[in-house]
């Protein structure tokens, strides 16, 4: 395998720059669905961790989605073998699918990351997300009107996960696939246009290098970062803030001079702290809770998933569950 070709280079040095933080005997977690983004990752890592003595761990998710799932998996584990892993955790994911395949084979994934991280007592788990991936997620969270936290995208280091290729583009991990003279395998779901995400890829952005100019997934990325870095200053703030009031009985006047951006935070941390279940509170469910604060009129009690009740008493905004 060579190892001083261009791409290879580049994910050498992006994956190094995560490696060196690390204690040396670390065990680490690597994510390979047998793509080129998670192929490529287990190349490179290969290749620097024996410069940070660093035991690595392959994670295999079978999703059981496709019929050749089971094949596909043999497949990888043996071009893992050559490329030379010897610690391969295979995990069968059970997608139950609730709000989309997509967002439900997510969670069933991570299920299996956990258990491979409990198994062998890893800290940290690789992924191999690119700046493409994160492109495209800014372009979905556009399209549902989502808030900054959604247009941030993915963060590089969120808890045990680290990706150290969003910012790379994803013909960088083929070419080191093919530099490194393995096949990778193609997804067909990653080409059915079913799926929002594929018109993105194949139809949208596509389209929009064509009529803005290339450089557009660039582009998108670096807001990505921008809007991050926002929404974790904002998210301090509001923490902060929360910190310091009792979360069932908050004073209206501290709340009226917040920024809405803080305040619609605070609002969330007090609705989630009194039972709403996490995620689910929309920018439609705060509407009318905002309204207590800048609109008072009066208003009768709101009722919140999760049976979490919010109303106006005495200039203090009241939460509770029964």
């Amino acid at each position: 395998m060579s190892v001083k070709t261009p791409a290879l280079l580049e994910l050498r040095n992006a994956v190094r720059f995560w490696f060196q933080k690390l204690d040396a005997n670390s065990k680490v977690c690597i994510g390979v669905s047998g793509g080129a983004d998670s192929l490529a990752l287990a190349i490179v890592a290969k290749l620097e961790a024996a410069d940070f003595n660093l035991d690595l761990v392959a994670v295999i998710v079978d999703h059981n989605l496709q019929e050749n799932s089971a094949e596909v998996a043999a497949s990888t584990k043996k071009k893992l073998k050559s490329i030379g892993y010897s610690d391969i955790f295979v995990g069968k994911a059970n997608v139950v699918v609730t709000d989309g395949i997509e967002a439900s084979a997510r969670r069933a994934r991570h299920l299996v990351f956990q258990q491979a991280l409990e198994t062998y007592g890893a800290k940290v788990f690789l992924l191999g997300h690119t700046k493409n991936d994160q492109a495209e997620g800014v372009l979905l969270g556009l399209a549902r009107g989502s808030g900054t936290k959604s247009l941030s995208g993915m963060a590089e280091i969120s808890g045990p996960f680290i990706r150290p290729f969003l910012n790379v583009d994803r013909s960088t991990t083929q070419a080191a696939c093919v530099e490194s003279g393995i096949e990778y395998w193609n997804d067909p779901h990653n080409l059915n246009t079913e799926f929002t995400r594929v018109r993105v890829r194949e139809s949208i952005l596509p389209l929009i290098e064509k009529e803005i100019g290339p450089g557009i997934i660039d582009a998108l990325s670096r807001s990505a970062k921008i809007l991050r870095e926002d929404a974790t200053a904002l998210d301090e703030w509001a923490e902060r803030v929360f910190g310091e009031v009792d979360p069932a009985d908050i004073e209206i006047s501290l709340l009226a001079d917040l920024p809405i951006a803080v305040r619609s935070r605070v609002l969330r941390l007090a609705i989630y702290a009194a039972g709403a279940p996490s995620g689910s509170i929309s920018a439609t469910h705060l509407a009318p809770i905002e309204a207590f604060v800048s609109d008072w009129r009066g208003q009768g009690h709101t009722s919140l998933p999760g049976g979490v009740k919010v109303c106006r008493i005495s200039g203090r905004l009241s939460l509770s569950k029964p």
